[in-house]
């Protein structure tokens, strides 16, 4: 099998991409589950320079955004020591290793205030917050290191399975079950994106190791509202449950800024890396497919 090195591989997207290509590859996690402090830089170092591997998969963050909130400016809290610090410190080890960097990133980079068409790898970066704004810094560190890298950047993602945290649609089937669901803004939209297609695109991506910045999303974007009648309707639960409320009017309401629009595309992914993200429809029937089946 092939070696191949990663960080976070517990986390909701990599430790899909460890079940699902478990066969092709032998894995190293460099994280605290096996010892290592990725804002160790004595620590990473000879991890990374000493492996076999040609690739490193950085899942590793912190992405609790609202939790990232509360740190805003503080350089000493988790939220910017793991995803800048540590990205600073794997990119590093890999540019002198001669390794291909593989850094997990979100659209959470952008402002969420184009009003049409799809962000595209090609629109500025404008993070409105601080988890967003770590995540750019993290990107940054990897372009300047010297690193051989491709950024993958993720949004929402989903699975059948992850028993550790839930997900945002697993969230929405539980709330929905339990009718504890409260308003669904309608003015609020984003891309939610199944992690067996991220796995794909990943392993993609370590064959051909592309260089530059991917959008791994799905390819439906949707407001919260329709998601969770989709989710409703998939499932088997009741979409009249599902009540209509207003991000504008939420935001009068709290201090923490939101992006308004997250509208993804995914066309360079595919036209560049043939990888195709399925429909939301088509996610959730093989989400709901598996759920069955196991």
């Amino acid at each position: 099998m092939t070696p191949l090195l990663g960080t976070g591989l517990t986390g909701l997207v990599a430790s899909r991409f460890v079940e699902l290509f478990k066969d092709d590859f032998d894995f190293t996690n460099l994280d605290l589950t096996t010892g290592i402090d990725i804002t160790n830089q004595a620590a990473v170092n000879p991890a990374i320079t000493q492996s076999s591997a040609s690739v490193c998969v950085h899942s590793a963050a912190f992405t609790n955004v609202d939790a990232a909130f509360a740190q805003t400016g503080d350089k000493s809290g988790p939220c910017y020591q793991i995803n800048v610090t540590g990205t600073q410190n794997i990119a590093a080890a890999c540019a002198q290793a001669g390794k291909h960097l593989i850094h997990i990133s979100t659209d959470f980079v952008f402002d969420g205030t184009k009003t049409e068409g799809l962000y595209t790898e090609a629109d500025p970066p404008h993070p409105i917050e601080w988890y967003g704004l770590t995540k750019l810094w993290a990107e940054q560190e990897v372009e300047k290191s010297g690193a051989s890298y491709t950024i993958a950047r993720l949004t929402y993602p989903f699975r059948a399975y992850y028993p550790q945290r839930l997900d945002l649609v697993r969230s929405l089937i539980e709330k929905l079950t339990t009718n504890t669901l409260t308003t669904m803004f309608t003015d609020h939209i984003l891309t939610p994106t199944f992690v067996d297609d991220i796995a794909k695109a990943l392993k993609v991506m370590i064959d051909k190791k592309p260089k530059g910045i991917f959008h791994v999303v799905g390819s439906t974007p949707v407001s919260d509202y329709d998601l969770a009648v989709k989710v409703a309707q998939t499932f088997a639960l009741d979409p009249s449950t599902v009540k209509r409320g207003s991000l504008t009017e939420f935001l009068k309401t709290t201090n923490r800024p939101y992006q308004k629009r997250l509208a993804d595309s995914n066309a360079k992914l595919k036209t560049e890396l043939g990888v195709s993200m399925r429909t939301l429809d088509e996610a959730l029937l093989e989400m709901n497919r598996q759920l069955k089946t196991t």
